[in-house]
């Protein structure tokens, strides 16, 4: 055997012979992606079926041999969900381990799956097929998400919170009303995953390397068996471009975001400084050194993992933002944070999902900082605009010096004389004491959206049918 001939058996057999030597193993750790694109394997062998399907259509290869390659793949599906499967970090990927093992199993035949594709287009398609799947998990997720926030809005239609402005107490509303505006954030995440699952769902396979084929096949065929709605209209565009997984890493980041601020506000309502709920143990920690410490790490472990799912698509954007076209290795680098923010994403949303079922309200405490800080003094400002017709910029100045005066006398808006009130406008009557009251301030505000119980029942209602037909 000659030297030459030597070096090409130690080559890695699916470049042909271009090359003669292996890579060095340093070259071999950074080039490898069976390490974490193995995630990949049922999506990888669909699309690899579907194309042995579309090869036997169009006579480029016979029944008899798209009926050995179907077999062979359905086999190694088999082995890599029994853990049989070994995976070679010397076959670099997920799509040349399946191929290898598929001519150990079925000969020469398998060499002919590759006709007219790309591991370009492959990987393109395997990656189409992992997000819209897991798209519909995370939908299914947030509906589950979304139906304990409309459970614990309904246990709460009478429950007062105080609603903040800068964290500062600025009017009482219904404990039910501030649930449902996270009802309403999880619904807008829904329909922007909705949306890119709509937009992706374009069948990439047949563009091949970045010029298409010179094979009479037929993408339509492909894109149906794997139940997309069309084929990608631009070859080139089909492999260089990881747009769908940019804009899916966006929709984790706006989900994360959306459960960020929600742990933000368990953590603080379960504060002393709040006592507004209470966690089980279930989702609370102690400390190694304080006792008496129950602290929620749940909801900070949340707030935590946003920062991670923010990094992943920082990182893909960064990847991307300068690659000529078409495909560069560098897009290797798409899969990691993907899967890693996918998962991070699932498991908050999870959790969230059953702390919400969980923590038990304190309304009296609620109620407590809803009635102080002069949150009714907007009630003011309106009692003048409606019933004495004063412009309602003089009338925020009038109650701006009723609220110094209760100040100064250390006492609530509800707590001053009629006579204190109209040493500041003479013309106010007692009936203005009948808005002081955080539950009739609440249900004052009747227009679409607000506060009012009449409001925040039609709220729910609303979301029900949406949960339904969803």
């Amino acid at each position: 055997m000659t030297k030459t001939k030597s070096k090409q058996k130690l080559s890695n057999q699916m470049w042909g012979g271009r090359f003669e030597e292996k890579p060095s193993s340093l070259m071999q750790q950074i080039n490898q992606s069976i390490s974490f694109d193995k995630k990949l394997y049922r999506q990888d062998i669909s699309g690899s079926i579907a194309h042995a399907k579309m090869l036997a259509k169009v006579k480029i290869i016979s029944e008899s041999e798209k009926n050995k390659i179907v077999k062979g793949l359905q086999q190694i599906k088999n082995e890599i969900e029994s853990g049989k499967f070994n995976f070679s970090i010397e076959l670099e990927d997920i799509h040349l381990n399946i191929e290898s093992r598929l001519k150990e199993i079925i000969g020469d035949c398998a060499g002919k799956l590759h006709t007219a594709r790309s591991r370009n287009d492959q990987v393109a398609v395997d990656l189409r097929l992992f997000i819209r799947e897991n798209i519909d998990e995370i939908l299914l997720l947030l509906h589950d998400l979304q139906k304990n926030l409309v459970k614990k809005s309904t246990e709460n239609l009478t429950t007062i919170i105080p609603g903040f402005t800068h964290l500062q107490v600025a009017q009482p509303v219904l404990f039910s009303h501030h649930l449902m505006a996270y009802f309403e954030m999880f619904k807008r995440d829904s329909s922007r995953l909705r949306d890119l699952r709509n937009r992706m769902n374009e069948c990439p396979l047949g563009a091949c390397a970045l010029a298409g084929t010179s094979y009479p096949i037929d993408r339509n065929f492909v894109a149906k068996e794997l139940g997309f709605d069309r084929p990608t209209a631009n070859s080139m565009d089909s492999v260089s471009d990881r747009d769908f997984v940019i804009e899916f890493l966006f929709c984790l980041n706006l989900i994360a975001n959306h459960l960020s601020r929600f742990s933000e506000e368990i953590i603080m309502w379960m504060s002393r400084g709040f006592q507004f709920i209470k966690l089980s143990d279930r989702f609370t920690s102690g400390s190694s050194i304080m006792p008496q410490k129950k602290n929620p790490d749940g909801a900070e472990l949340i707030r935590g993992k946003t920062g991670r799912i923010t990094g992943a698509l920082v990182a893909l954007l960064t990847t991307m933002k300068a690659l000529s076209l078409t495909y560069s290795k560098d897009m290797q680098e798409d899969k990691e944070p993907l899967f890693d923010a996918l998962e991070n994403s699932k498991i908050c949303i999870e959790l969230m999902t059953k702390m919400i079922d969980d923590f038990v309200v304190n309304k009296n405490k609620m109620y407590e900082m809803a009635s102080c800080d002069y949150s009714c003094a907007t009630d003011i400002a309106d009692w003048l605009v409606k019933n004495l017709k004063i412009p309602f910029r003089q009338s925020h100045h009038i109650t701006g010096s009723i609220v110094k005066m209760a100040e100064e006398k250390g006492l609530e808006l509800h707590q001053l004389k009629l006579s204190d009130m109209q040493k500041i406008e003479k013309k106010i009557t007692q009936d203005i004491f009948n808005f002081l009251d955080p539950l009739k301030s609440i249900n004052s505000r009747q227009s679409y959206g607000g506060t009012s119980s009449i409001e925040v029942k039609k709220q729910i209602e609303n979301a029900k049918k949406y949960l339904k037909a969803n």
